[in-house]
Parts: C-alpha cells; sequence; structure tokens
C-alpha cells in the first residue's frame, strides 16, 4: 500500500526529530534549514541518510540540491510512491 503525504509527513517528522535530537520538532512544507539552528552541512549529510534509510529510497546529490524545502521533499517521497 502507497503512503499518503500525511503518513510520509509523519514519518519523516520522526525522522528530523531523531536527526536534530528533539522531540519538539514540527515540521512544515515551507520549512528549511534556516529553520532549525543546528541545520548545517553536517547535519544535512546526517539528514540525507536518515531520510534514505526510513524511506528505504537513494537521493543524488542533484535530487537533494533542487528541493528548496521540506514540503518539496514530502512531494519527492510521495511521487516514487514510497510503501
Amino acid at each position: 500500500m502507497i503512503e499518503s503525504r500525511v503518513q510520509i509527513r509523519a514519518r519523516l517528522n520522526g525522522v528530523f526529530r531523531e536527526v536534530f535530537d528533539d522531540d519538539s520538532i514540527e515540521i512544515f512544507d515551507e520549512m528549511t534549514a534556516k529553520d532549525i539552528s543546528e541545520w548545517d552541512s553536517l547535519m544535512h549529510v546526517i539528514l540525507v541518510v536518515a531520510v534514505e534509510k526510513e524511506f528505504d529510497v537513494r537521493l543524488n546529490a542533484a535530487q537533494v540540491g533542487e528541493f528548496q524545502n521540506v514540503g518539496e521533499m514530502i512531494a519527492f517521497l510521495e511521487k516514487v510512491g514510497i510503501s
């Protein structure tokens, strides 16, 4: 069964909370690195790896570079048919 956007968002929110060790994080479509003070280049790599692991996908540098915000990442995961 393919997951809905709501389900993907919930799983992705869990990844963000785990990576940034902050249970208060609530992701939103327009969220960017500017919204989380700890989100630097190293944390970005850690986040991408965690997303790949959680959703069993491979993200290449070009795909990751195209994401302007969290909403675009969710849309990508939705498009590839995460289950």
